[in-house]
C-alpha cells in the first residue's frame, strides 16, 4: 500500500497547531486524551514486562535468574504499576476523548483542571517509577502492613506516588460529573444518554468519593513510616488489620473503577456491531449507578481470613452475592441485544465476544469466593489470582483493547487491517485462557500466590501459565505493530466506518478541534439504527 502520510489532511484537532509545546499546553480534551493514551499504554508494557519477567521466573521450581527478594519487588512494581497507573487510568483515557463528544459538547466543563489533572497523574507516576531506581518496593502493590512500615524499600517514594496520583482520578471524576450534568446538547435528556457516558459518569462519582480514603490511609503510613507514630504497626500500638479496612475500602469500589468504563465500552460495541437497539437499555443504565452505590459496602469480603466477626463476614457475603445482580443484568442484556442482531464479526466485536467469555468467567469466581467455607480454601492461592485477571485483564484490559479498535478510525483518522487484527484477537484470547485459566486449577490445589518457589508437582501447570503469557505477549505486540502501521500507511478513515448513530459519529474522522460547527440536537436515542444493513461503513452518520 502507498504511502498516505503525504496526503493533504482537512483541518482536525492532530494539525490544527504544531510543535510539542501545543501539546504540551494544550486544554482540548482530544488531545488531553491522546496523551492519556501514550502515557497509561507506556505503563501497561512496564507492567507487561515485569509480568513476563514473573512468569518466565517461574517456568522451573527453584531460582533461574533472579532472587527472592528481586522476585518481591518485581510482582510488587507489576501490580502497583498496571493497577495505578494503567487500568485505574483507563477512564481518563477515552473518557477524556469520547465523553464530550457523546454529550454534544465542545470540552470538558474545566479544560484547564483537566490539562493539570494530567500533569499530577504523570507527576506520581514519576515517584513511582523513581521507586523502581531507588531500591525498589517489596510489599506487593496492596502496600500491607506492619511490613510496609519495617521494609526498608523504598515505601515512602512509592506510596506518595500513588497519593499524588489519586487527585489526579478525583479531579478528572469531578470534571466528568459536571461535563455530563451541565454539557449534554439540547434533547439529550438522561434517558437518551449514551451507555458510555453512564459508565464513565458512574465511574466518576466512585472516583470523588473513594479515592480520598485511600489518599489518607496512605498518607497515614508515610507517617507511621517517617514520624514513628503509631497508626497501623503493632509493635507501635498501632493496628494492622485496620489499614486493610481502609485499603480495602477504597480499593473494592477501585475495582469498578476499573471496570465499570469497560462496561459501557462493551455496551457501544455490541449495539454498533450487532446493527440492533440495545436491550434494556435502562436496566443497564441504572444497574451501572446501583454498582457504584454497592461497591461501597463490599470491602470485607477481602478480610474473611482476618478475624472479623462471623456476623460481618456474612454480612459482606451476602453483600457480594447482590452486586452479582446489576452486574448480570448487564450480561443477560448484551446477550439479548445479539440474540438476532446482524452480527458483523468486525475486530471490536471479536473483542465484545471475546469480553463475555472472560468476563463471565471472571464474575463467576467472583461468587465462589466470595462463599465463606471455599473462600477460607482458596484465599491467596492462586485461584485468587486468576480471578482478579480474568476481571482486570479479561474485563477491562479485553474491554478497552476492543475500545481502541472501535474508535481508533475516529481518534487516528485511519483504518487499522482487519485481518491483522483478527489475529491479534485470536492470540490474545488463546494466550490469555492459557496463562489463567491454568492458575485456577493450582490455586484448587494449593499453590500459594506470591511464592518465588513450589513443590515440583506444580511445575507442569507453571510452565503452561508461562508458555501462555508469552503468546498473549506476542498478541498485543502485534497489535501494537498493526496500529503503528496504521497511523502512516493506513487508509483514511470515513467519519462513520462502522454505522453507529451516537454524536461522535457526527464529527469527521479525526474530528476538528471544536468538534461540531454547530451544537447538535439530540431527537431519539442513540442507539435506533435505521434498516439493518450488512455493509457497515457506507453509511454516514444518521
Amino acid at each position: 500500500m502507498s504511502d498516505l502520510s503525504t496526503e493533504r489532511e482537512p483541518p482536525n484537532y492532530l494539525n490544527a497547531k504544531r510543535g510539542l509545546l501545543s501539546w504540551l499546553l494544550t486544554v482540548d480534551h482530544k488531545r488531553i486524551g491522546v496523551m492519556y493514551l501514550v502515557t497509561t499504554n507506556f505503563f501497561f508494557l512496564v507492567g507487561g514486562i515485569l509480568a513476563l519477567v514473573l512468569r518466565t521466573e517461574l517456568f522451573t521450581p527453584d531460582q533461574d535468574f533472579m532472587s527472592a527478594q528481586t522476585y518481591n519487588q518485581v510482582f510488587t512494581l507489576h501490580g502497583a504499576v498496571m493497577t495505578f497507573l494503567f487500568i485505574i487510568p483507563i477512564s481518563a483515557t477515552l473518557g477524556n476523548f469520547i465523553l464530550p463528544l457523546m454529550l454534544g459538547a465542545k470540552d470538558v466543563a474545566f479544560p484547564k483542571l483537566n490539562l493539570l489533572s494530567y500533569y499530577i497523574f504523570a507527576l506520581g507516576s514519576c515517584f513511582l517509577i523513581a521507586a523502581i531506581l531507588v531500591g525498589g518496593v517489596d510489599t506487593g502493590w496492596t502496600f500491607y502492613t506492619p511490613y510496609s512500615t519495617s521494609t526498608g524499600t523504598a515505601v515512602t517514594t512509592a506510596t506518595l506516588g500513588v497519593f499524588i496520583a489519586g487527585f489526579s482520578s478525583i479531579l478528572t471524576g469531578l470534571n466528568f460529573i459536571v461535563t455530563t450534568h451541565k454539557l449534554r446538547a439540547p434533547g439529550m435528556h438522561w434517558n437518551r444518554m449514551p451507555l458510555f457516558v453512564w459508565s464513565t459518569y458512574a465511574t466518576a462519582v466512585i472516583q470523588v468519593l473513594a479515592t480520598p480514603v485511600l489518599a489518607i490511609t496512605l498518607l497515614l503510613l508515610v507517617v507511621e513510616r517517617t514520624l514513628g507514630i503509631g497508626v497501623f504497626d503493632p509493635a507501635m500500638g498501632g493496628d494492622p488489620v485496620l489499614y486493610q479496612h481502609f485499603f480495602w475500602f477504597y480499593s473494592h469500589p477501585a475495582v469498578y473503577i476499573m471496570i465499570l468504563p469497560g462496561f459501557g465500552m462493551i455496551s457501544e460495541l455490541v449495539t454498533v456491531h450487532s446493527r440492533k437497539h440495545i436491550f434494556g437499555y435502562k436496566a443497564i443504565a441504572l444497574s451501572s449507578v446501583a454498582i457504584a452505590v454497592i461497591s461501597f459496602l463490599v470491602w470485607g469480603h477481602h478480610m474473611f481470613v482476618s478475624g472479623q466477626s462471623e456476623v460481618a463476614a456474612v454480612l459482606f457475603s451476602l453483600l457480594t452475592f447482590a452486586v452479582g445482580v446489576p452486574t448480570a443484568i448487564k450480561v443477560f442484556s448484551w446477550l439479548a441485544t445479539l440474540y438476532k442482531g446482524s452480527i458483523q464479526y468486525t475486530t471490536p466485536m471479536l473483542y465484545a465476544l471475546m469480553f463475555l467469555w472472560t468476563f463471565t468467567i471472571g464474575g463467576l469466581t467472583g461468587i465462589a469466593l466470595s462463599t465463606l467455607a471455599m473462600d477460607v480454601h482458596l484465599h491467596d492461592t492462586y485461584f485468587v489470582v486468576a480471578h482478579f485477571h480474568y476481571v482486570m485483564v479479561g474485563g477491562t484490559v479485553v474491554a478497552f483493547i476492543g475500545a481502541m479498535h472501535h474508535w481508533w478510525p475516529k481518534i487516528t483518522g485511519r483504518m487499522f487491517s482487519e485481518r491483522a487484527g483478527r489475529v491479534g484477537a485470536l492470540l490474545v484470547f488463546i494466550g490469555f485462557n492459557l496463562t489463567f485459566m491454568t492458575q485456577f486449577f493450582l490455586g484448587h490445589q494449593g499453590m500459594p500466590r506470591r511464592y518465588y518457589a513450589y513443590l515440583p508437582e506444580y511445575q507442569r501447570m507453571h510452565q503452561v501459565s508461562t508458555v501462555g503469557s508469552w503468546i498473549l505477549a506476542t498478541g498485543l505486540i502485534w497489535i501494537l505493530i498493526y496500529w503503528l502501521w496504521s497511523l502512516r500507511y493506513g487508509p483514511r478513515a470515513p467519519a462513520n466506518p462502522w454505522g453507529g448513530v451516537s454524536l461522535e459519529w457526527q464529527t469527521p474522522s479525526p474530528p476538528p478541534e471544536h468538534n461540531f460547527d454547530e451544537t447538535p440536537v439530540v431527537r431519539g436515542s442513540p442507539y435506533d439504527f435505521p434498516e439493518i444493513d450488512k455493509t457497515p461503513g457506507e453509511r454516514g452518520a444518521s
